[in-house]
């Protein structure tokens, strides 16, 4: 293979690239690797996002790394405590010292003349390098970092309070005494809403239409038993495998059977709110459960604060922002000293690099997705995106898996490249992710399309995910290796889809 600046370049130092990294010093131990991460700082979402309670939607049990055992009590943990464990983990493994912090790739090509990636950086100073690399593997996330999605609304230049964005929550806010609207209903406003209560003079979530929401204590406690009587990572394994079966289980019924699912979730908002309250009207979509994700509620705390009084839930449309809140289309005016948009993230794939194969620009939207990992037609490139329906690492920690795999079956035959090899579009594609949430379907047509065949297919199952890339078959009879050899013969890949 020819000689490169590394033989892996991971992007990102967040949850997955650090577990990418762990990942190729376990199992592959003689290949190079160098982290690019484009912030100061280790833990990626858990570093970034810094507002009042963040904490994780999934359990740790499941979102930690399938090598290193979640040891503390709560099992549904704050922002801190992962943004620790994800730090622990790098320095445990000693991959802090290959990370190149504040430098962002802005594109990568790959160059079929000598089988490379030729990738350019570029600094927070401004200043630009290029460096190469015989494997590009991309685990930033699928949101960009650097702007959250804030639609703009009727009147807002005319508020005379604070407007925030949960993306970039300044330090120095002090909410205390002051009326809080959190416009949104996902993870971040439900999150927000409690956690804000301790200061607030009252906080009130505004929707323009309801989530399904469930409940979980944060502390799982026969986790908590198991490991006074077990080993840590026995403990872990057990109770990793037994919450993967019930989420898959969970999810399955749901889909199989909505309408018991949806009686089931809202009974269990109703036992927590009373009777009295308006559920229809504040906690029934107009969708199935799972069609859009779960909105977890560690302890009830959301519930808890309604019924206190702390705060409250308004679902109605905004007709526009006033000098002292908002206005809605229904006539009432909800006052606040501060505005929180919780409305969401700007989606992208491939991390936002411009990405080409011999100067052709892979466009992700013309893209088939091949087994979650690579893409059609891109050689040496493989991207971890986790599930919708489960934790993220779940599918992170067997996407690293995979890729070295197939790493090491490339080295041992002596293949400088790997191709998911598609010859022509199918006619007949599905979205990249079956979620009906806005802030996928704003990006759909930016991200691959899937078929409904193997390996071109999504799965969104765990159990299928592990039998297919860490036990199935490397050469598949779709994957095109080369040798540095057949280079020359190598054709221009086909990176459009069929109009």
């Amino acid at each position: 293979m020819t000689q490169t600046d590394t033989d892996i370049l991971i992007i990102g130092a967040g949850l997955s690239g650090i577990g990418a990294a762990v990942h190729l010093t376990k199992r592959c131990p003689d290949k190079s690797y160098r982290i690019v991460e484009q912030r100061s700082a280790i833990g990626g979402t858990w570093d970034l996002f810094r507002y009042p309670g963040i904490r994780s939607d999934s359990d740790m049990h499941t979102l930690g790394y399938n090598f290193k055992p979640w040891t503390e009590s709560k099992a549904i943990a704050d922002g801190p405590s992962i943004r620790k464990y994800v730090r622990q983990t790098a320095d445990e493994y000693g991959i802090t010292d290959q990370i190149q912090f504040d430098t962002k790739v802005v594109a990568a090509d790959w160059s079929g003349a000598d089988q490379s990636w030729h990738v350019t950086l570029e600094t927070a100073s401004g200043a630009r390098e290029q460096i190469t690399c015989g494997f590009l593997f991309l685990c930033g996330g699928y949101y960009n970092y650097d702007q959250g999605y804030k639609p703009e609304f009727p009147g807002e230049a005319s508020f005379k309070g604070q407007i925030v964005h949960p993306q970039h929550w300044p330090e120095d806010l002090d909410y205390s005494g002051k009326k809080v609207v959190i416009i949104g209903s996902g993870a971040t406003a439900m999150t927000l809403l409690p956690a804000m209560t301790d200061k607030a003079a009252h906080v009130t979530m505004l929707q323009r239409s309801p989530t399904y929401v469930v409940s979980r204590p944060a502390v799982d406690t026969f986790a908590n038993k198991l490991r006074k009587f077990l080993p840590d990572s026995w403990a872990y394994g057990l109770i990793r495998w037994r919450n993967v079966l019930f989420q898959q289980f969970f999810f399955r019924q749901t889909r199989a059977h909505p309408e018991k699912a949806r009686e089931r979730l809202l009974g269990m908002v109703r036992e927590e709110l009373g009777p009295d309250y308006d559920v229809e009207k504040h906690f029934t979509p107009s969708y199935n459960p799972w069609e859009q994700r779960l909105c977890l509620v560690p302890d009830s705390d959301l519930f808890t604060a309604l019924k206190a009084g702390k705060a409250s839930v308004a679902t109605d449309h905004i007709a526009r922002f006033t000098e002292n809140g908002i206005e809605l289309k229904s006539g009432e005016t909800l006052e606040a000293d501060i505005i929180v948009t919780a409305t969401g993230l700007n989606l992208q794939y491939m991390n936002g690099i411009d990405v080409s194969v011999d100067g052709v620009k892979a466009a992700p939207g013309s893209l088939l997705n091949y087994k979650g990992v690579m893409v059609s037609n891109v050689p040496n490139l493989a991207i971890t995106f986790g599930y919708t329906n489960a934790s993220w690492t779940l599918k992170a920690d067997l996407t690293s898996e995979y890729v070295c795999r197939l790493i090491n079956y490339m080295d041992r035959n002596n293949y400088a490249s790997v191709t998911a090899k598609l010859d022509a579009f199918p006619d007949e594609t599905d979205p990249f992710v079956d979620f009906s949430s806005g802030y996928f379907q704003r990006v759909m047509d930016k991200f691959p399309r899937q078929h409904k065949e193997a390996p071109w297919k999504l799965h969104q199952s765990y159990t299928a995910d592990m039998m297919n890339l860490r036990y199935g078959r490397v050469d598949d009879g779709v994957l095109a290796f080369e040798t540095e050899r057949a280079t020359a013969k190598s054709e221009k890949p086909v990176l459009q889809a069929a109009e």
